[in-house]
């Protein structure tokens, strides 16, 4: 390990360069990520020796994913044009393909379940043409949502611990939105502002929700993780020993940030690893998707059941 490789505290997990990692989420004590312009999703169980375990390649742009719940390891994913569902080993089983439109290109890029199972994602054009995103919402019977447009490189989202607030951000235009939620029907019922940063400190990409409701955001081309309270104050800078942050995640005791090669002429030792430190910070686990059946018990929604 150089010097250079535990900068401010940090060590990648692995020996994986990464094009765009992206989507970090904890789940069944284990970091699980995407490669989002290879299609790759990976798995890190804790060894610092060695690749991660590759765990889906799609073969097409892969923007997110979150398990399902219940037995058989599967996925639901953000991938390409639309929301499909994964077993392990088997072809995407499409549930809708919403960002397909025959005069743009288009794809789906970040995403997550709200607490009470939903998965919700964003779209985006390949070039950011300005307002060409979505945010889609997956509800637990399989069918798919459009909740916002006029959109144009929407990520995150992340959601409070009871459901009720969402925040996203637009990190082509350095903003983040708080949504008010209404747990129990998906539906976005008020907006405001949360935090608006200038181009030199770069956009705001991947978050997430600490368990104190303080928001860590990683800032693409800043070089840089913040982390602001709910009252949007910035409470805390960490500086990062690669350019392009691309989303946060914690577990296990550890943070972990995720970085990209994407758009560096020289792209340094660390860039497109995914780095991690000790914290005492703590957060939830990242929710499955599923359906929630009469006796209020979370199972997973397969194909078999889509409508």
């Amino acid at each position: 390990m150089t010097r250079s490789e535990t900068t401010g505290g940090w060590r990648p997990c692995t020996s994986d360069r990464h094009q765009l990692a992206e989507g970090a989420r904890w789940h069944d004590g284990s970091l699980w990520y995407v490669d989002l312009l290879r299609g790759g999703l990976y798995r890190w169980s804790g060894s610092f020796d060695g690749p991660a375990e590759t765990v889906l390649s799609l073969g097409m742009p892969l923007g997110a994913v979150a398990p399902t719940a219940g037995p058989g390891g599967g996925w639901v994913v953000a991938a390409g044009d639309g929301i499909a569902l994964c077993a392990p080993g088997g072809p995407p089983e499409w549930l809708a393909r919403p960002a397909r439109r025959a005069d743009r290109a288009m794809r789906m890029n970040d995403g997550v379940c709200d607490p009470t199972g939903r998965f919700w994602a964003g779209s985006m054009e390949t070039g950011a043409a300005p307002g060409a995103g979505a945010l889609y919402r997956t509800d637990t019977d399989g069918s798919v949502h459009q909740v916002l447009d006029g959109l144009t490189v929407p990520n995150g989202p992340v959601f409070s611990a009871d459901g009720r607030m969402m925040y996203l951000a637009d990190s082509a235009h350095g903003t983040i939105t708080r949504h008010v939620v209404d747990p129990a029907t998906g539906e976005l019922t008020g907006s405001e502002p949360f935090a608006c940063l200038a181009a030199h400190e770069g956009r705001p990409d991947g978050m997430a929700l600490d368990d104190r409701g303080d928001l860590w955001v990683a800032l693409w081309g800043g070089g840089e993780v913040r982390r602001y309270g709910p009252d949007g104050s910035l409470r805390r800078s960490l500086p990062m020993p690669t350019p392009h942050p691309s989303s946060v995640a914690f577990g296990g005791g550890r943070m972990f940030v995720t970085t990209a090669r994407h758009r560096l002429e020289r792209p340094g030792p660390l860039a497109g690893a995914v780095l991690t430190r000790p914290t005492g910070v703590t957060a939830r686990p990242s929710p499955p998707f599923g359906i929630t059946d009469r006796q209020g018990d979370i199972t997973a929604l397969t194909p078999a059941d889509k409508p």
